[in-house]
């Protein structure tokens, strides 16, 4: 009987680390994710005033691993968040970008990659499974400027826009076949509830100051 509570003592001590460990893998991937925004909103050649206003979404994957020898290869986490109607931004979704892209690569490089969504419908959609970048939302590269809309795609009319940045310089990346998830294993862990992307898109303001500071930062840009 006194080994069998010892058994069981151990495995809830074991289970109780992994929750901790989860809880702090997910507070960090936020923190790099505001890492991420701050550093795009405090240079010159940043995201558009005008761009931001009209967001409905933004996706940010930090050191998204882009890697290939003649046929590219992408995956990465990150997070996903919508603008509510009231302005404010959501609470963190967090998401999966896994895909490829044909064209000349060589090498590995790690690239942090910010999507500006002006389409209000396709974050919400997450929680149907993941889409295909490509085929459900055509995304142009991003034009720079915090007040010029000059560059790609100048009527801001894209459902999507992209940027990318390799060790502090922009780089170019395509998206071509590149997938959108939900994590839904790091939610659960992170919001200890299985609930889908749209509740905890809708969900009210948790207590976790990472979240608070990444909320700002978003909206800061």
């Amino acid at each position: 009987m006194k080994a069998l509570k010892k058994i069981n003592l151990i495995v809830a001590l074991m289970v109780s680390s992994l929750v901790v460990f989860s809880q702090e893998k997910q507070d960090e991937k936020i923190r790099k994710s505001e890492e991420v925004v701050r550093e795009f909103g405090g240079i010159r050649e940043n995201i558009p005033a005008q761009l931001m206003q009209r967001a409905q979404g933004i996706v940010v994957i930090p050191n998204l691993i882009n890697a290939g020898l003649g046929i590219g290869a992408q995956r990465g986490k990150g997070v996903a968040m919508v603008k509510k109607t009231d302005g404010s931004w959501s609470n963190p979704v967090f998401v999966t970008l896994t895909g490829g892209s044909i064209g000349f690569q060589a090498g590995v490089q790690a690239i942090d990659l910010v999507l500006v969504f002006t389409d209000g419908g396709i974050l919400p959609s997450l929680e149907k499974g993941e889409f295909n970048l490509s085929g459900s939302a055509s995304v142009a590269a991003g034009p720079y400027g915090r007040s010029s809309s000059a560059g790609t795609d100048t009527k801001l009319d894209a459902a999507v826009y992209s940027y990318s940045r390799s060790k502090g310089l922009f780089a170019g990346i395509s998206l071509n076949g590149s997938k959108l998830s939900v994590d839904q294993d790091a939610n659960s862990a992170f919001y200890k509830t299985n609930g889908s992307a749209a509740a905890i898109f809708n969900s009210g303001a948790v207590d976790n100051g990472e979240v608070a500071s990444l909320k700002a930062a978003v909206k800061g840009l």
